[in-house]
């Protein structure tokens, strides 16, 4: 039978079948990824064959489709190890609320280069908007953001699960498309899946007082169906993104404002720094590029050319 993997408990895995039927499945013998050591063989997203064990109501995985891209985070304790959070998304949802917590442009940046490196659409969410209420700094600041990824290119919409605004125009974006919702940790994920689908249920959490972070209320990701159509795929909260398998000439590429000015300067590999004829820089400083998302560049790109430590991390095969 021919399935699909929603959810990864470890060694047991609950796939659904194209009846419509879940069956608990496990592995035999080990899947290996070419190239890849991951703690994880199977991941939610996953197409798979399987077939039911004789006399058991489980199942076994004994293929695993080709993956058009999946998401990577590094094993808290094998530091030479990466866990698979989800495969085969359709669009990332990016929650970004400005408070409780705060979400910076560097960590919105990071996760709109690997986006943008797979091919994956990415719609970036100012959740919380409710919170902001009559604060004109925060306000301020709402419409700086907007202002720097929607002159890239991005959509950007303002949503809130608490009082429910924008929530039927976020449901019309996920209609029949396989979501995810990725954000650090308390950003209110959980709460908008909630919103968009009350059936789900799925449990959150208040943010920390102390420390102004949210709790992980998901340990495991999971997808779910939704009765509109289409299906959101739920995940822990992060802190941290890198980026992995990306070479120091392509990053550039991956910011849509900087690579529109790249064929306007004089060398084609051009580092966009301190270059003569370089054309982004003197558009960084005419307001043209945002400093935060060339900051942002610069930052990628040193990580990428020293091979440094990354946190969360992304591959496509």
């Amino acid at each position: 039978m021919k399935g699909v993997v929603y959810k990864s408990t470890g060694s047991r895995y609950d796939v659904k079948n194209e009846k419509g039927e879940k069956h608990l499945c496990r592995i035999r013998g080990k899947f290996r990824i070419q190239g890849i050591k991951t703690t994880n063989p199977v991941a939610v997203g996953d197409h798979v064959e399987y077939e039911i064990e004789p006399g058991k109501d489980m199942g076994v995985i004994t293929r695993i489709y080709p993956r058009k891209n999946y998401l990577l985070r590094k094993s808290i304790n094998l530091s030479k190890q990466y866990h698979i959070l989800a495969s085969n998304i359709d669009q990332v949802f990016v929650v970004a609320p400005l408070l409780a917590p705060e979400t910076t442009t560097a960590f919105i940046d990071r996760i709109l280069v690997t986006a943008e490196a797979y091919d994956i659409p990415a719609i970036i969410l100012i959740n919380k908007i409710d919170l902001l209420k009559d604060d004109t700094d925060l306000i301020q600041k709402k419409e700086e953001l907007k202002s720097i990824y929607e002159k890239a290119g991005y959509p950007v919409m303002e949503v809130s699960a608490k009082t429910g605004y924008n929530i039927d125009k976020l449901k019309d974006l996920m209609k029949n498309k396989v979501s995810m919702f990725t954000g650090h940790s308390g950003a209110g994920k959980s709460s908008l899946i909630n919103a968009v689908d009350p059936k789900m249920n799925i449990k959150t959490a208040e943010i920390s007082q102390t420390h102004k972070q949210g709790k992980h209320t998901t340990t495991f990701a999971e997808m779910h169906d939704l009765d509109f159509g289409g299906q959101i795929i739920d995940t822990p909260g992060i802190r941290g993104f890198g980026v992995i398998d990306m070479e120091p000439g392509e990053i550039d590429s991956y910011f849509p404002e900087i690579f529109q000015k790249k064929p306007d300067c004089k060398f084609n590999n051009c580092k966009h720094i301190n270059e003569p004829g370089c054309a982004v820089v003197p558009a960084v400083k005419a307001g043209e590029i945002p400093l935060s998302r060339y900051k942002s560049y610069l930052q990628i790109l040193e990580e990428v050319e020293n091979k440094g430590g990354n946190h969360f991390r992304t591959k496509k095969i």
